[in-house]
């Protein structure tokens, strides 16, 4: 039966890959929508093709208040990946049949932040844990046991965890739960739009969106419902490039997978599929179809056309390290442990007493220089002036405050008298706002290792020596570089299939390639030491890697500078209901509070 292309992708499941489509109506010859990813291609009534992979290439954005009312003509607005917009979820009211539903369904990703939750509006029975009705359900794997498909899930009940696993079978009416996190538009439709359904989100940043953008009415409330729209990669009949497409074109197409043998045509792998194999899996051969484009890479193994061998994946621990810079135009780079340069330490800036506090550690006395001065609220508490210096070994508590009898937390330090040559132990209050420059008596030049060790990061470090085993080496020009935590990172083992001698690392997740698997057995070689390079990546990268780690601790929130004066209440006449295309610019009244 046919149907239409964006109705079909739309509610394919990307389990089901590879599927096999006939065109049934269409034509698109050259100069048509595919030239805007790089591919001349055409689809003619009754050509098939072989759809591979799916992402999502934009989102389309409508009104939420006409979703309900026939009456009401929605706006559109056509929002890319990369929209400023940070958004919470509104959730799905409609409910989910049985657990094979939400499987189908519902991305369950690796990562906490991809775990669906729901509630079950009827009490269950799991192994030897009763769920009650309305308790919250956190679904984080799905599990082939001997044949049962399964889901792994998890309750908390106060301080206490409950794991436990439901049976795809498993029915019951179950709802999606409140989620309070906040998500970047990328994530929205890479994690958290369901199949067959579009998304309601509430932008909690609408200052900020409308000031990058003209696309929204004046009277915006941030709440829309997100549809999208797919980037189809598919191969076509007797051809060995990958066509792109995106999933609203006006095409009819037939499903006749089960018609025809998946084998005739070629297969790629992707990343993912890679990815998905398992170690037994490996060695395999492959031959690269499309090369990764936007990464600077050492090595020319992922050229179109290459054979290589992939002997294995592996965890590898990398650096994440940040240029300092006055300006925002910072490069962010991953170092390998096993990168051969020498670093000097470099002085480090503090605002405030507090990151002294958080900063010092136990090898060595931190010794710094004010570079702000800034008055005591209280006698007991150390007035700072610039060029004041101290030393730090320990951090206690004083009570400074007689009249309300409060303690407040303060860095106890020694102030260095440079005119007597001696030391005057000194409090300095933690939250007010100064400046500090570390002093750094450390001329020694160490490795990378040695730093991570013997220091606490962030750390600020030089290159003195630069790594001479390879050519050109990216860090050796940078001033001043931030080494700020240790990231543990998927990659795979590769090497040119006519020249295995060269081994490399290979990022998963940075690397786009297509391949296809070859019968060619990889010859058993004993592997040569690896090579791995000191890895620059994007901004969007670098936060995407910061966001999941471990977050420091904040420090307390600093007293006002000067009584906060109300501003008086100005009202407007409401602005009439405008299409979100027509749209002039908003005119920006006021301060605007970003969240």
């Amino acid at each position: 039966m046919a149907s239409s292309l964006k109705n079909f992708i739309h509610s394919l499941d990307p389990k089901s890959l590879p599927r096999i489509l006939q065109i049934q109506s269409g034509f698109y010859d050259e100069g048509s929508i595919y030239e805007t990813f790089g591919h001349e291609s055409c689809l003619s009534t009754g050509d098939l093709i072989k759809v591979v992979d799916l992402k999502v290439k934009k989102l389309i954005a409508s009104n939420s208040e006409c979703e309900d009312d026939s009456r009401c003509s929605p706006a559109t607005v056509e929002l890319p990946l990369n929209f400023p917009g940070l958004c919470r979820l509104v959730a799905d009211r409609t409910p989910y049949v049985d657990v094979e539903e939400i499987v189908r369904k519902v991305w369950i990703g690796p990562m906490q932040r991809q775990h669906p939750c729901f509630y079950c509006s009827g009490d269950l029975e799991a192994e030897n844990l009763s769920i009650n009705q309305g308790e919250k359900i956190t679904f984080s794997s799905v599990e082939d046991n001997n044949g049962t498909v399964t889901v792994s899930c998890r309750v908390e009940r106060g301080d206490y965890l409950h794991d436990f696993l439901l049976p795809v079978s498993q029915e019951g009416d179950f709802y999606e739960s409140e989620d309070n996190q906040i998500y970047s538009l990328k994530e929205v439709a890479e994690w958290k739009i369901p199949k067959c359904r579009c998304r309601h989100v509430m932008f909690t940043n609408i200052g900020d969106i409308q000031n990058h953008t003209n696309k929204f009415p004046v009277d915006f409330d941030g709440c829309v419902v997100l549809s999208p729209i797919y980037e189809v990669q598919a191969v076509m009949k007797f051809q060995k490039e990958i066509v792109h497409f995106l999933s609203d074109l006006d095409v009819e197409i037939k499903d006749v997978t089960d018609c025809y043998n998946v084998n005739s045509f070629l297969q790629p792998l992707s990343m993912e599929d890679i990815l998905e194999r398992t170690s037994n899996d490996f060695p395999i051969v492959v031959a690269v179809i499309e090369g990764s484009s936007g990464n600077k890479q050492p090595y020319n193994l992922l050229c179109p056309g290459r054979e290589i061998v992939i002997y294995k994946k592996h965890q590898a621990i990398r650096i994440l390290a940040s240029e300092i810079k006055s300006d925002f135009q910072k490069r962010h780079f991953l170092i390998p442990t096993s990168y051969k340069g020498k670093f000097k330490r470099k002085p480090r800036e503090f605002p405030t007493a507090y990151d002294l506090e958080i900063a010092r550690s136990g090898k060595e006395e931190l010794h710094v220089i004010a570079t702000k001065a800034f008055e005591s609220p209280c006698e007991e508490q150390c007035s700072v002036s610039i060029g004041d210096q101290f030393l730090v070994p320990r951090c206690q508590t004083t009570e400074v405050d007689q009249k309300r009898k409060e303690v407040e937390n303060a860095l106890a330090c020694e102030q260095i008298l440079l005119r007597n040559k001696t030391d005057k132990k000194v409090f300095l209050p933690m939250c007010m706002e100064g400046g500090f420059v570390e002093i750094v008596h450390d001329k020694k030049q160490y490795e990378l290792l040695e730093i991570c060790k013997d220091f606490c990061m962030p750390c600020n470090v030089k290159v003195s020596i630069r790594d001479l085993s390879i050519q050109e080496d990216i860090l050796a020009g940078i001033q001043t570089l931030q080494l700020e935590e240790e990231i543990t990172d998927t990659y795979l083992i590769i090497s040119n299939f006519n020249n295995p001698t060269e081994i490399w690392e290979v990022p998963v997740h940075r690397v786009n390639m297509a391949a296809q698997l070859l019968s060619k057995n990889a010859e058993e070689v004993v592997l040569f030491p690896v090579n791995n390079f000191v890895e620059e990546i994007t901004e969007e990268q670098y936060c995407m890697m910061r966001r999941y780690e471990k977050q420091a601790k904040n420090p307390p929130p600093r007293p006002p500078k000067a009584p906060t004066i109300k501003e008086p209440k100005t009202s407007f006449p409401t602005a009439p209901a405008q299409n979100f295309l027509d749209t002039p610019k908003a005119v920006k009244v006021g301060r605007t509070l970003c969240l």
